[in-house]
């Protein structure tokens, strides 16, 4: 039987209380965010002109200052689809809302982006054993939703471990790393 899947509200639109009827949401382990997730879907009008976005999330000790918060530095990349489609960084550190929830963050840029601030949270997450793969291999999967900030408007992420899904897989690799965007969805769509 598959695992189902769930997905949860971000909390600026939660109205009503969990009630006993709801499945309650755990946020993934912090070990499970640590690793390079490739964008494979998003809301956010500024990857529509660029390719392979990556976020790669790394373990940071919690600081006295974060109140001993968890912690993960925060680092985006990506290549522009026009030009000469130089790489792209951008910087940050991400800390808990709370202590203890891995599910809901708070991000501050880095280097020229100090002064800017976002806060995201985790809608659904997932993993599964690599159907036919080799033991111990699994896909991960993490649905995110970010706030809106002076530069973005709010929207929705799907992430998901292409990197090591790929590595080693030839042709599969090459396609995924070069060639994968996003399919274009308009609404409502034309019926015949």
């Amino acid at each position: 039987m598959p695992t189902p899947i769930t997905i949860r509200l971000p909390s600026k639109y939660t109205t009503t209380p969990t009630t006993t009827t709801t499945t309650p949401f755990t946020p993934p382990p912090l070990p499970f965010l640590h690793r390079t997730w490739t964008v494979t879907h998003s809301t956010l009008k500024m990857w529509r002109s660029a390719r392979n976005v990556r976020i790669t999330y790394a373990p940071l000790p919690p600081s006295s200052s974060s109140n001993n918060k968890e912690r993960v530095s925060d680092t985006v990349e990506y290549e522009a689809l026009s030009g000469s489609g130089s790489l792209k960084r951008i910087s940050g550190v991400d800390t808990a809302s709370s202590a203890g929830d891995t599910g809901v963050w708070d991000w501050r840029g880095s280097g020229l982006l100090f002064f800017v601030g976002s806060h995201w949270e985790v809608l659904g997450w997932g993993e599964r054993a690599v159907p036919g793969g080799e033991e111990g291999e699994v896909e991960r999967w993490v649905v995110t939703w970010f706030a809106p900030t002076v530069f973005t408007a709010e929207g929705v992420d799907v992430l998901a471990e292409l990197g090591r899904m790929c590595e080693g897989r030839g042709k599969l690799g090459e396609i995924v790393g070069g060639e994968m965007r996003e399919v274009a969805v308009g609404l409502p769509w034309k019926e015949t």
